[in-house]
């Protein structure tokens, strides 16, 4: 009886986790991104961008909002590095993934690993969160053009949208956070992780 009534006080008063991938290939911002993000909602002053190096393995980002939390992967984009993504993407309930929209003459291979990404089953209905990154740079182009480069096709009925950013100056994050939040609060596959959570419970 206390096991059950604890699980129930558990369940209503424990704040809900969920993890987040940050994928996209080497430069896009993905590391700017997250130390922008938690500046803004942690009120410390993150890395500033020149002191920022090219990620190699994880970093890691956590943030608590009402009864969220929310954890942050942010796994390198080389080339040599993209291999280790799909290890993540099991326990993971969404996936950001970032573009440097300022430089389309790599939006091909931007392309190329978004749709590696998406055709893998471990992945099945995760919310995805395109983020057009350095909105900064006079350059940078709007979602509806780099929705045309990317030209993704039906996404398996997942929910998805295309967000302007800039990890720089953090235009555009926390409306992008909140969507991020809708979607996974509503998604399918938030609840069949928290289900195996659940069973993964002795």
């Amino acid at each position: 009886m206390f096991s059950l009534l604890y699980g129930l006080w558990n369940y209503m008063f424990s704040k809900m986790e969920f993890h987040v991938l940050i994928l996209g290939i080497d430069k896009a911002g993905k590391t700017t991104f997250l130390e922008k993000l938690k500046s803004q909602y942690l009120n410390l002053e993150g890395l500033p961008p020149d002191r920022i190096v090219p990620t190699v393995g994880l970093n890691i980002g956590r943030v608590e909002m009402a009864n969220t939390k929310l954890v942050f992967w942010d796994l390198g984009g080389q080339p040599g590095l993209r291999s280790i993504w799909e290890k993540y993407y099991e326990e993971a309930h969404a996936v950001i993934f970032v573009v440097d929209a300022a430089c389309p003459s790599r939006f091909e291979e931007s392309k190329s690993a978004l749709e590696k990404v998406l055709q893998h089953e471990d992945l099945q209905g995760a919310p995805l969160l395109i983020l057009a990154n350095k909105q900064d740079l006079q350059d940078a182009l709007s979602t509806d053009e780099l929705s045309r480069y990317l030209d993704l096709k039906k996404l398996d009925e997942r929910l998805y949208t295309y967000q302007t950013i800039s990890g720089y100056d953090g235009l555009g994050i926390k409306e992008s956070i909140n969507w991020l939040l809708d979607a996974m609060e509503s998604s399918k596959r938030t609840e069949r992780l928290r289900l195996r959570a659940g069973s993964n419970i002795v």
